[in-house]
């Protein structure tokens, strides 16, 4: 890597390592809330839809504001705007609402979705667009471990004791089981505090930070001239492949991260066991993710990486449906290791080419990552349809990650045949 370029990449890794630690302590926060809200299966898994929903929302206006402001005072911003969501869940854990919890993880998202916007085509235009998918598996690495990092501390002080109370709520008066509940809310106003904390640090940080303002759309201009014949964001079919490609892999991603410790949970796998499950996942990404920074491009294409990844999701998928108990635990897990190259190479196959259209169809692709507010709400109407229809919780559990086959089927679409759409060979 060379010299000028080495420093904003260990920042943006830095950033990349802020957004897992947010993003990946979802998968605590869903059996916290189920209990201190008393929720059904699939209204837990609005935590995910209120975080993830933001990138729908927040990803046009997000481009807007890059382009007055710039890029390294837009990633100051997004980490303001997650320090104000953090403060959010004080309120909401004083007076246990769902719905203020759910606006503090909207507002924290939407602060997300300004930095990606911004840091996703960074490190993409940070280099030559053919390594791209390597640097983006750097970011996956440091986000990844992140995740790792947060999922097992936020793990740990949710749900440490939560299966006794929950048990406790079964056979107890309606003042003991409110006076049980407002003790376990308040367990995460400390975290979030300090959370708050470090973010506006952050914030003032980047500002000094040595990260220079680049033009992305003559960055983005190579020798592909798709830029100069085509006059609408609508005449390149294979960026809006790579947008559903995007929707359908975020969403099977968050699926395995963030429904692994409540389905651990569901198979009555102990509390002091389940809640390291997210990080399982998040560490098989890791291992990925370092194997991709050492073969692509040097002995295998981002598109070839990306039908083996596919591949593999299918692979799993199925075989988390015909195992049970802990070794189905484990094939969530393995999804990890079909997730990791996804991002990394769906992101530069998507935008290639684009030219002066590059800033909108970083925008378009960020707004993708909706796939995770969509399919773990999906799994979770699944789990409570089958219940409802008889099926003990464990198996509702097992069947319901049924939704996961395809959408590795649409990823191994545009592996195949997808990215080129549209592209002059």
């Amino acid at each position: 890597m060379k010299t000028q370029t080495w420093i904003p990449t260990a920042v943006i890794a830095g950033l990349f390592f802020i957004f897992g630690f947010v993003t990946w302590i979802n998968g605590a926060l869903i059996p916290y809330m189920k209990t201190i809200n008393e929720l059904t299966e699939a209204q837990s898994y609005l935590v995910a839809s209120a975080f993830y929903i933001s990138y729908v929302v927040m990803a046009l206006p997000a481009s807007k504001i890059l382009e007055k402001i710039g890029y390294k005072k837009g990633m100051s911003l997004g980490l303001f705007v997650m320090a104000l969501g953090a403060l959010v869940f004080i309120p909401a854990a004083n007076s246990r609402t769902y719905v203020c919890f759910l606006l503090g993880l909207f507002i924290q998202g939407s602060g997300l979705t300004i930095l990606q916007t911004a840091a996703n085509p960074y490190i993409t235009i940070l280099g030559p667009l053919e390594s791209a998918a390597k640097r983006i598996a750097i970011m996956g690495i440091a986000n990844k471990i992140a995740g790792a990092i947060g999922s097992i501390v936020f793990a740990s002080l949710l749900l440490s004791g939560i299966d006794e109370v929950n048990n406790q709520l079964i056979n107890t008066n309606p003042a003991e089981k409110e006076l049980l509940l407002n003790s376990l809310a308040e367990s995460v106003v400390n975290p979030y505090l300090l959370m708050a904390f470090v973010l506006f640090l952050l914030t003032l940080g980047i500002r000094k930070a040595p990260l220079p303002e680049i033009d992305l759309s003559k960055s983005s201009d190579n020798k592909n001239s798709e830029e100069t014949t085509k006059t609408s964001i609508f005449q390149f079919p294979y960026l809006w492949l790579g947008v559903l490609t995007l929707f359908v892999y975020v969403g099977a991603e968050v699926v395995a991260g963030d429904t692994i410790i409540s389905y651990g949970k569901a198979l009555g796998i102990p509390s002091e066991k389940y809640k390291f499950f997210t990080s399982f996942t998040l560490m098989s990404m890791v291992l990925t993710y370092a194997i991709g920074v050492y073969t692509i491009p040097k002995f295998i294409s981002q598109h070839n990486a990306l039908k083996i990844s596919a591949l593999l999701g299918l692979l799993f998928s199925v075989c988390i449906l015909c195992t049970s108990g802990f070794t189905s635990v484990l094939f969530v897990a393995a999804l990890g290791i079909a997730n990791a190259l996804v991002w990394p190479a769906v992101w530069p196959l998507s935008i290639d080419g684009l030219g002066k259209f590059t800033k909108t169809g970083s925008a378009l692709l960020i707004m993708a990552i909706a796939g995770g507010a969509t399919i773990p709400p999906l799994y979770g109407m699944f789990v409570d349809f089958q219940v409802q229809s008889g099926t003990n919780i464990a198996n509702a559990s097992t069947k319901a990650y049924g939704v996961l086959i395809p959408c590795y089927a649409i990823i191994l679409f545009f592996a195949t045949k997808g990215h080129l759409w549209g592209k002059h060979q």
